[in-house]
């Protein structure tokens, strides 16, 4: 009798600190996770659904850079529309000083993400917002406000803006759209290179999934196409110098031409919540995040080992992690940047994953019509499959007019069906890998009651 009355008042108190049901707490069954709200700013378009709708018209948003960029090997990027972004309407003159560029844009992100989701933060009280946290995160600082700063002080220290170092730092967008919204849970950012915006995703999940908040604002921001960054990466060797005079068709994955990847800038932003949260509210669930896997490749500080072990493990954690089987996966959203290693690597790991069902799994990826936004790809991905998730459609690689003899998967090169029966529980993984040797990836599905 003790033991009953006991683990009754631990079931008890365990609710009312994170919600969490009689089963849970005796089984360890996992928390659902859904999607609810997505918004982004790309090189496509500077809302989610015109850079929807023109990734399926199969248009690039690559275009020449201007003459700041003379002399440099690379002269071609994917940048946003910045005399068309809404800024004024949300943001103040005040909020453009403290900001950096990649903040402001996660902010327009999160101001669409909020409103798709129906989730009005003003009418909420403070028990609530302690139940919503912040995950987003930054791959890489604007290097022209180091450059900047460093020209400013060799005029006089007071030349400096007071300003300077919160506008560098990566979390800062996650702290402005906290104090923004006032939400005071999990306040946490990400900052693994290219794969950042994934892996805040993942563990915004997992935040959730632990009890921690209810929901959780997960994504990245990126904005530091600049002649520095520009010069960095060509010196790397790692950007398209090939197809300068001909900027659309330079982010080409999988493409036997393909020679570099396009830097691209950008936002998107996702709404997670727990699933009985959602249906609460009568939130509108546009996918689930059923699993989230990461690994390091041990390898080599740019370039992936040559046997894909890391991108393997990945995709292998976050199938386990989902408890569904590589069988049921039909989609792999890659993060094929358009270099001669990498996606034939990834390739590679997606056949030695998936075996024989291989020659079932669809493969794409988006880069070639926005380039990639380095820490901002892999969120900007997630919410591109989770529309097409949502609207029974596969996105497209463009550009890929002869795909590489050593890329042996079946490459989506126009917008397709994903699946002849709308009913069928459609489930996909999206892969994202960083400088390092840093893996992550996600597996998301469509949302089946």
């Amino acid at each position: 009798m003790y033991f009953v009355i006991k683990l009754t008042k631990q079931i008890q108190y365990c609710r009312s600190i994170r919600r969490l049901s009689t089963t849970q707490l005796l089984y360890g069954t996992k928390k659902r996770v859904v999607v609810t709200g997505t918004g982004a700013v790309s090189p496509l378009g500077n809302n989610l659904q015109d850079s929807w709708q023109k990734l399926l018209k199969c248009e690039s948003a690559i275009s020449r850079l201007g003459d700041e960029f003379k002399g440099l090997p690379c002269q071609v990027a994917a940048q946003i529309q910045k005399d068309e972004l809404p800024l004024q309407a949300f943001l103040s003159k005040s909020d453009l000083k403290l900001m950096s560029p990649a903040t402001q844009l996660s902010i327009l992100a999160t101001e669409e993400a909020l409103t798709c989701a129906k989730l009005n933060i003003k009418v909420l009280d403070n028990q609530k917002l302690e139940r919503i946290g912040v995950c987003v995160g930054m791959g890489m600082f604007d290097l022209s406000e180091v450059y900047g700063a460093w020209q400013q002080l060799q005029r006089g220290y007071n030349r400096v803006s007071p300003f300077f170092v919160p506008r560098l730092l990566p979390n800062m967008a996650c702290g402005h759209i906290s104090m923004r919204y006032g939400l005071r849970g999990p306040n946490h950012s990400v900052s693994t290179a290219c794969a950042t915006g994934a892996h805040a995703i993942g563990d915004a999940m997992r935040f959730i999934r632990n009890g921690d908040a209810d929901v959780m604002i997960a994504g990245s921001g990126e904005s530091c196409i600049d002649p520095l960054s520009i010069a960095g990466f060509c010196r790397l060797r790692a950007l398209s110098t090939n197809f300068n005079e001909a900027p659309a068709k330079a982010s080409r994955p999988f493409d036997k031409k393909r020679d570099g990847f396009v830097m691209g800038e950008g936002a998107a932003i996702l709404v997670l919540e727990e699933l009985e949260h959602a249906l609460e509210r009568n939130a509108p669930i546009l996918a689930e995040i059923l699993g989230y896997g990461l690994s390091g490749d041990a390898y080599h500080i740019t370039s992936p080992s040559e046997d894909g072990a890391g991108a393997t493990l990945a995709m292998q954690r976050a199938i386990m992690d989902a408890q569904v089987q590589p069988n049921d996966i039909t989609y792999v959203n890659a993060h094929a940047t358009s270099t001669p290693t990498g996606d034939r690597i990834e390739a590679r790991a997606i056949q030695r994953v998936f075996g024989e069902h291989a020659l079932n799994v669809r493969v794409s990826s988006t880069k070639g019509a926005h380039g990639h936004l380095l820490g901002s790809s892999g969120n900007l991905e997630a919410v591109f499959l989770i529309q097409g998730c949502y609207e029974n459609q596969l996105p497209p690689s463009i550009n890929v007019e002869d795909i590489d003899d050593s890329v042996e998967v079946q490459i989506v090169t126009k917008p397709e069906t994903w699946s002849q029966d709308e009913h069928k529980r459609r489930v996909a993984l999206k892969n994202s890998f960083g400088f390092g040797g840093t893996n992550a990836s996600l597996c998301i599905a469509s949302y089946n009651n």
